[in-house]
């Protein structure tokens, strides 16, 4: 009978010898596991829980988010009470708008205190304050939701119409008591159609101010600028350059609302148009210089305290 024992040796050395010939990254070393034994496999995460959110830290983002939109609002609340007041206070005949503003920053720098606790020096701040909290307060929530870093920040529909929201109802309401403490007419009602005119008119200045500057900001040719201006952000540059634009076309609109509320009569539409186009070239500059620290200076700070705060907490987080 053949030697089954010698066979299966000499199989068995045959094999080892096979092994031993193949190359090194092929065989697994005395201990081993399978999966170390197997060559240039590539590294699979594991997959993020569906469903996880980013809450860490998140009284502390909330509260950046305040700050931001605080300093911000506190930052540009003072030309804006001016300018505001001189617009409306010229559009209704009762003051040049130069003369307005003289009035206005002299209280400013002999009494400053009457001016930081005057009634349209709160309603500004409120304004600006609460409309850069409404826009932080999306990026916070959806870096929230989709488990993002909180610097991140979101622009679309549910930051347009979220901060359009706010700043529309804020405006309103601050625009009724501006009207009414500024017109010469005793006050009264604000109608409708002024309403309505504002509305418009604030939602051009929101779309310009949250929404079309991350879109803009690529095409901005900082190669072109001057050497001094190139190390700014193309976001900054956006920021300022679409708000201050789309007052050409909101103007005649808030002149128009202004118009409403202090001829809420039979005036004619050809008598409505006649006072805009008096007072639209100075208006428009008037906003432009309104609507530069309002939504450019104030966007930029809004913007920069905001990711300097939650670029601090990730650091935190990372500790």
């Amino acid at each position: 009978m053949p030697d089954r024992g010698g066979a299966v040796g000499h199989q068995s050395r045959g094999g080892e010898d096979f092994i031993a010939r193949l190359p090194r990254q092929y065989t697994s070393p005395s201990g081993a596991t399978p999966a170390e034994a197997l060559p240039n496999m590539p590294h699979v995460e594991e997959p993020k829980k569906i469903g996880a959110w980013n809450t860490r830290d998140l009284p502390l983002r909330i509260s950046a988010d305040a700050l931001s939109a605080a300093s911000a609002g506190f930052l540009v609340a003072p030309i804006i009470t001016i300018i505001d007041r001189g617009i409306i206070e010229n559009a209704a005949g009762k003051r040049t708008l130069g003369a307005s503003v003289r009035s206005s920053l002299k209280t400013l720098l002999l009494r400053p205190h009457s001016f930081f606790f005057s009634r349209p020096f709160a309603l500004i701040f409120t304004l600006y304050s609460g409309t850069y909290m409404s826009a932080n307060t999306i990026d916070t929530a959806s870096s929230t939701l989709r488990n993002r870093p909180s610097s991140e920040t979101t622009h679309g529909t549910a930051k347009f119409a979220a901060t359009s929201a706010a700043n529309l109802s804020l405006c309103l309401w601050k625009d009724s008591h501006f009207t009414k403490l500024f017109s010469p007419v005793p006050p009264r009602p604000v109608p409708k159609t002024t309403f309505l005119l504002f509305a418009m008119r604030d939602s051009l200045t929101i779309a310009a101010s949250f929404n079309i500057p991350p879109i803009l900001a690529p095409y901005i040719p900082r190669q072109a600028l001057p050497t001094i201006m190139q190390g700014i952000r193309s976001e900054s540059y956006a920021q300022f350059i679409a708000p201050a634009a789309v007052q050409v076309f909101s103007t005649p609109l808030h002149l128009l609302g202004l118009d409403f509320y202090n001829r809420n009569g039979n005036t004619t539409l050809a008598e409505r148009w006649s006072m805009v186009r008096r007072a639209w070239a100075i208006s428009t500059l008037a906003r432009l210089c309104r609507i530069i620290p309002a939504f450019g200076v104030g966007g930029v700070v809004n913007a920069g305290v905001r990711r300097n705060c939650m670029q601090k907490i990730e650091q935190l987080e990372e500790a």
